[in-house]
């Protein structure tokens, strides 16, 4: 996979695109990180990429023209309209409090394309035209507002380059996390059996896999719940995890 950040400040990606997993995802080639200081293409003297809205109001507008040219200039890049080149038409990521709240099955999705295009934009918005003519997604992490769309972006890329094969050491860690079933992941614990007075559960010592298995999708239910019910809402429990449920809610009311 090829991703591509259009950002004003492409310092602010160094060290996250050579650490820990992202790092070991490029050193092994599974990814391609790059970063365009989208600045380098403006058309003026004074190297401005914003200005004033039309029609008055407060704060500064980022430019079409250095936004398409950049994108236009990247290596690969196929315009949508364009059937006339055989490459893969790239995903072209507008991060901004408007768009779509990102999820788990929105980074599974990304992750099975082969080129992906961020844009981290700053001051008040963008010229309406790279919204309409160049941008196939607008992705939000939520609905707060943030200087610009840099973190945002990484993200992003975290989480989706983590899904990609090979990046993890245990394949199954991406399957189990939490959202990628639809609930929240079971807890987990490790060495030693007791600390303090609190023990790990017996039946996670029992080598008994169904009970084990059961067991987890119990606490992922429970969980689930108690601090995200509206990921339950429209879901099909089964016989099996209606019970387990009525049991909890009953439990608690004792």
């Amino acid at each position: 996979m090829r991703i591509d950040v259009l950002t004003l400040f492409p310092e602010m990606f160094a060290g996250v695109f050579s650490s820990s997993i992202l790092g070991k995802a490029k050193d092994k080639g599974i990814v391609s990180l790059n970063t365009v200081n989208f600045r380098d293409y403006s058309n003026n003297k004074h190297n401005t990429v914003d200005d004033y809205p039309y029609g008055g109001g407060g704060g500064m507008v980022l430019k079409p023209e250095p936004i398409f040219a950049a994108v236009e200039d990247l290596p690969g890049y196929r315009a949508a309209d364009d059937e006339t080149q055989l490459s893969p038409k790239p995903r072209v990521i507008l991060m901004c409090p408007q768009g779509e709240t990102f999820s788990q099955r929105k980074a599974e999705e990304l992750a099975g394309e082969q080129h992906l295009v961020f844009i981290c934009g700053h001051y008040e918005g963008y010229d309406e035209r790279i919204r309409e003519h160049l941008v196939t997604d607008e992705l939000s992490i939520g609905d707060y507002v943030l200087t610009g769309g840099e973190l945002p972006a990484m993200v992003v890329i975290d989480s989706v380059v983590r899904l990609l094969p090979g990046v993890l050491g245990n394949e199954m860690s991406a399957v189990t996390d939490s959202f990628s079933t639809g609930l929240l992941e079971y807890p987990h614990y490790t060495r030693p059996v007791k600390f303090r007075d609190w023990e790990v559960p017996e039946v996670l010592m029992s080598g008994h896999h169904e009970n084990v298995k059961n067991w987890r999708l119990q606490q992922s239910l429970y969980r689930t719940l108690e601090r995200r019910p509206d990921l339950l809402e429209g879901r099909e429990l089964s016989k099996k995890e209606k019970v387990w449920l009525e049991e909890w809610k009953n439990r608690q009311k004792e």
